[in-house]
């Protein structure tokens, strides 16, 4: 199995953000790998273990996205692959079409990403990176097993997987994933991506002896210039299709108040207040 994992470097979640006329500060701030990334890395590695094969880590990010791709190294990837976003316009589509040109030639028989970046709370990279590559996904995922064509007509109830009609393959993903509270399990055939949601696995740490194996483990980055060229084809895939125009942070909170009075008192203080000052009924 070629299992490649998508990562994205981000704000600790514990950092305090200060937004500016200019953007979000970066100075002195803590990157780790996206939470949801994580249990990416970490599903990779565990089917991996199960299977065999190699785990090859990449990430779209500045030079300091580095630190996160030789942290999953030291995790277990076998390799990392860092595709340099300087040049690129920070839109999920010219990030995915990247991405899917750096991975399209590895071939891999699985993907696997985060469900969204906390930073951004968006998750449409790595689905446009499906679809470019014309795989089949499945999102949320809670747990995801491994089988062979004929494992899975022999599973229970294997008519209610929701396989694809019409495909067939020699290995499919069973995929239980989270649908607002409930789950719900899928069957789709590799290669496919699959996102993965909290509580699909408990990440493990680097260990020092993976610390010292990651500085011998290979990193190579990619431009975008690299892949597209500075052609036609370089116009299309590095334009922007959405364009920020402003950054700003949420106004500050206003102070509580105490409404006085007896109950009714001030339940008709409350509703006068909605009514002129939060304009909410």
């Amino acid at each position: 199995m070629k299992i490649v994992v998508l990562l994205k470097q981000t704000f600790d979640t514990e950092e305090k953000i200060v937004v500016t006329p200019e953007g979000v500060d970066e100075r002195d701030a803590k990157f780790v790998i996206n939470p949801y990334d994580e249990y990416a890395l970490e599903e990779a590695i565990r089917q991996r273990e199960l299977l065999g094969g190699q785990v090859i880590a990449v990430s779209c990010g500045p030079e300091r996205s580095q630190e996160a791709l030789r942290t999953a190294l030291a995790i277990g990837a076998d390799e990392a692959i860092r595709l340099e976003s300087d040049g690129l316009p920070d839109d999920s589509y010219a990030v995915a079409a990247a991405l899917a040109a750096v991975i399209e030639p590895l071939a891999p028989d699985l993907l696997f990403a985060g469900l969204f970046a906390v930073d951004s709370g968006a998750g449409s990279v790595a689905l446009q990176v499906a679809e470019r590559l014309h795989l089949p996904h499945a999102s949320s995922a809670v747990k995801v097993t491994i089988v062979s064509a004929g494992e899975l007509a022999s599973l229970p109830a294997a008519e209610a997987l929701n396989a694809p009609a019409g495909l067939s393959a020699e290995r499919y993903a069973v995929v239980e994933r989270d649908v607002e509270g409930d789950t719900e399990t899928v069957s789709i055939p590799l290669p496919a991506l699959i996102t993965a949601q909290q509580g699909l696995n408990e990440p493990r740490y680097p260990s020092l002896p993976g610390i010292m194996k990651a500085k011998r483990k290979p990193l190579r980055t990619i431009t975008a210039r690299e892949l597209f060229g500075s052609g036609a084809a370089a116009d299309e895939n590095m334009a922007n299709r959405t364009v920020r125009t402003q950054l700003l942070p949420p106004p500050p909170r206003a102070a509580g108040k105490i409404l006085p009075g007896t109950p009714a008192e001030q339940a008709a203080s409350l509703i006068s207040l909605l009514q002129t000052e939060a304009k909410l009924l």
